[in-house]
């Protein structure tokens, strides 16, 4: 699973929670963040194997402290606590139920991982994997990113207010992203090492970040002009 999970990112984004998109893209993508971390650090494991399945050559085979059960509620906890230093830190308006909302967001990725990978994701520790394998389906799973990253997108336009310009920056955000999936998954491509993997994650999704906080500072801008 991989821009699917920003589905979640954009169907959570209301007027109402206030949550800023660039927060839910660091969530639905925060338990990566730490797994890619950790991998940098050698504290966890990951082999780059060509054709290990159909969509994926990421044999993440030690993941317990980000991708077990156990350690996704407890990452999907710290960041709902957290939340709300964040906006004190960077004067946002906060409320109780986006917090949740912001857990909700980071917890997700566990579940949609779960479709996605095969059982490789632990329960507790390093035990009792689990992963239904729609990696080894490439069409299957490729048309499931494509229809949550639309789905999400739709709710996204339908439930915030928005300039015509905005619109179509954020419906040209997802073209782009679709591209992004169509290369990651069909695309034939040397396998990198783990540690050069790791490092894209880092740089590509902080990237994502980046757009969509970009997008929103546009509308902010465009909103004050109108005033």
């Amino acid at each position: 699973m991989f821009v699917g999970h920003y589905s979640v990112a954009f169907a959570a984004k209301t007027e109402r929670n206030e949550i800023p998109l660039w927060v839910l893209f660091v969530a639905v993508q925060f338990l990566d963040y730490i797994w890619a971390t950790f991998v940098l650090l050698g504290i966890e494991k990951l082999s780059v194997i060509k054709g290990f399945t159909a969509g994926s050559m990421l044999d993440s085979y030690y993941h317990p402290y980000s991708h077990s059960l156990i350690a996704a509620v407890l990452w999907s906890s710290a960041a709902a606590i957290g939340y709300k230093p964040l906006c004190n830190w960077l004067r946002y308006s906060y409320r109780k139920s986006a917090a949740l909302i912001v857990g909700v967001a980071v917890f997700s990725h566990w579940i949609l991982d779960l479709l996605a990978h095969p059982r490789d994701l632990p329960i507790y520790d390093n035990r009792w994997k689990v992963g239904f394998g729609l990696w080894n389906y490439r069409g299957s799973e490729f048309g499931l990113e494509i229809a949550l990253l639309t789905a999400g997108i739709i709710l996204y336009l339908a439930r915030n207010a928005m300039s015509a310009a905005r619109k179509k920056a954020i419906i040209g955000f997802g073209v782009a992203l679709v591209v992004v999936q169509i290369g990651d998954t069909f695309v034939p491509r040397t396998p990198l090492s783990d540690k050069a993997t790791a490092m894209g994650v880092w740089i590509f999704y902080t990237l994502f970040v980046g757009v969509a906080f970009l997008l929103e500072k546009r509308s902010e801008l465009d909103s004050s002009k109108d005033r």
